[in-house]
């Protein structure tokens, strides 16, 4: 597996991150084939892990500290910190008060001492900066975290950040962990070269675009059965424009994939992998044969003429479905557009 320098952090992490958001309740219950499908991962070549307090309300980090026991030293571990924990409005967001109860929830769930990539899972404009890289800052100091980065951040959030720090004599942030596929390009325009004048590594989910580019949402499959379907209908309804375009675009690149003699995984991640500001990309498997698909991506080399393809298709700095960015902006919303 390449390993690849963490923007400018001086971490050498593997091209592939493992993403555990599917180990628990949201995907496999089974946390034992969950930490079988981990230790084939790192025996593959994959030090870096990337989870999160909320996936599976806790259970995601559980099994993952249970995984990496007795090998903590060669791992990367990433975890979050943002999404709601409860009822409890003060139990999520970006506030000094959650960050600092939350990563002491976090680092006993993973059974470590230390998490070397903090990172606050979405911008909250209600909460001062200052506050949250405070919290951060502090955190780093007391040798509980060893950076702290972000995740879905727009541009402007991310230079504030830097400015922020600055002017406050704080830590920065050195990583942003963006949505990032053939389907959803919109970071292209601004935010990947807003990260590389910063120096940021760049870890990127979701290469397969929510399972649009496995190979099974596919115009002749009709609507698929999925539980995100019925929770996130704006991204997986196919009567809806936006989605239709992802079906159009998901039959061309199935196609591509085809005549160029791989598979619609691999290229997609193969894809991801190809941008010079990506220092890692995260897979998410569900199974292990999820994993062992996608495993061999980092292999595959993309020719010129694939990637124009691929352009034609999908063009630079496009996401077909906005509703897939990860992030809307809070001006958009019906009360702040309202004259």
């Amino acid at each position: 597996m390449e390993l690849r320098s963490l923007g400018r952090t001086g971490v050498q992490v593997s091209s592939l991150c493992l993403g555990a958001m599917m180990f628990g309740e949201w995907g496999t219950k089974d946390h034992q084939e969950s930490i079988r499908i981990i230790h084939r991962a790192l025996e593959a070549g994959i030090n870096f892990i990337d989870t999160a307090d909320a996936y599976s309300a806790g259970e995601s980090e559980e099994i993952v500290g249970q995984a990496i026991a007795g090998r903590r030293h060669d791992i990367v571990l990433a975890t979050k910190v943002h999404m709601p924990m409860g009822d409890d409005p003060n139990r999520r967001g970006n506030s000094r008060r959650w960050i600092i109860a939350e990563v002491e929830n976090s680092l006993r769930r993973l059974g470590t001492d230390w998490i070397d990539i903090y990172q606050v899972h979405r911008y909250d404009p209600a909460v001062d900066l200052e506050v949250t890289l405070g919290a951060l800052t502090d955190l780093v100091r007391q040798g509980k975290i060893r950076y702290f980065g972000h995740s879905t951040w727009p541009a402007s959030a991310i230079v504030e950040a830097q400015w922020t720090a600055e002017r406050r004599g704080l830590d920065r942030p050195w990583t942003e962990q963006p949505t990032y596929s053939i389907l959803t390009r919109g970071i292209e325009r601004d935010v990947l070269p807003t990260l590389a004048r910063y120096g940021y590594g760049v870890l990127s989910y979701s290469p397969l675009a929510g399972g649009w580019l496995s190979g099974r949402w596919r115009k002749e499959a009709g609507q698929q059965p999925s539980t995100r379907a019925g929770r996130l209908p704006e991204r997986f309804d196919i009567s809806t424009p936006g989605n239709q375009r992802k079906l159009d675009a998901a039959d061309a690149l199935a196609q591509l994939a085809e005549q160029a003699g791989v598979s619609l995984v691999q290229m997609a991640i193969a894809f991801a992998m190809r941008h010079p500001a990506i220092s890692s990309v995260i897979i998410g498997p569900r199974t292990m044969e999820h994993l062992e698909s996608q495993l061999p991506s980092p292999d595959l080399r993309l020719s010129d003429d694939v990637l124009d393809r691929i352009d034609s298709i999908v063009s630079p700095g496009v996401t077909l479905n906005p509703a897939d960015d990860g992030w809307v902006p809070p001006a958009l919303s019906p009360a702040a557009r309202r004259r």
